[in-house]
């Protein structure tokens, strides 16, 4: 599956930016889906997950409450909402793709497809 994400861009504190994630190639209802982020100078974090039908979804504890991942399987696209943004949200963000479950896990996927990133930037 070829991911494509959109939507970044400047803003300021407490704004709001969506981002959206094209998919193509491969059924795209087959996959959970994730949003991850990496700052400069810092490792790449998970943000947020949706599963295959959007029953389950699970948000990092830095942006619960104030973002919102979501899917439309008709559309072959995923989204992360973001309200009250805040500088440490400043980042480049990535679309990730998972078939593969892994019980016992926090996050129950392995994430093996990725799009390029999107970047974020949260002025004070």
């Amino acid at each position: 599956v070829q991911l494509q994400a959109s939507g970044g861009g400047l803003v300021q504190a407490g704004g709001s930016l969506r981002l959206s994630c094209a998919a193509s190639g491969r059924t795209f209802s087959r996959y959970a889906m994730g949003w991850f982020r990496q700052a400069p100078g810092k490792e790449r974090e998970f943000v947020a997950g949706i599963n295959w039908s959007g029953g389950w979804t699970y948000y990092a504890d830095s942006v619960k409450g104030r973002f919102t991942i979501s899917r439309d399987n008709a559309e072959d696209s995923v989204y992360l909402q973001m309200n009250a943004l805040k500088p440490e949200d400043t980042a480049v963000y990535y679309c990730a793709a998972a078939n593969t479950v892994v019980p016992g896990r926090e996050i129950p996927y392995e994430f093996a497809y990725w799009g390029q990133g999107t970047l974020v930037t949260v002025s004070s």
